[in-house]
């Protein structure tokens, strides 16, 4: 009688442990699921970042707003075919 109730007290030991555990595996799902959450959120501002930089950085290259700034602030301007030599070696 005495080894029917140990066993009994262990499998009930082993099943309250089991049942911690798997609370703890699920606390620790939502925690990672809530991270991932935050940081597809995160990406997918910095990717919408991204592409607005990419159309600046494409509306500052183009080439007549190169040359608009070149000549208005810099005064640069196009040789004169008088001007151009040509170095030869």
């Amino acid at each position: 009688m005495k080894l029917r109730h140990l066993v009994v007290a262990i499998l009930l030991a082993a099943n309250v442990i089991t049942a911690i555990g798997v609370v703890h595996a699920r606390h620790d799902y939502r925690q990672l699921y809530i991270d991932l959450t935050r940081l597809e959120r995160a990406r997918d501002e910095l990717n919408i970042d991204f592409g607005r930089l990419q159309l600046e950085q494409a509306t500052w290259a183009m080439s007549n707003r190169v040359d608009q700034v070149a000549r208005e602030r810099l005064g640069m301007r196009f040789p004169e075919t008088a001007e151009i030599v040509v170095v030869r070696p």
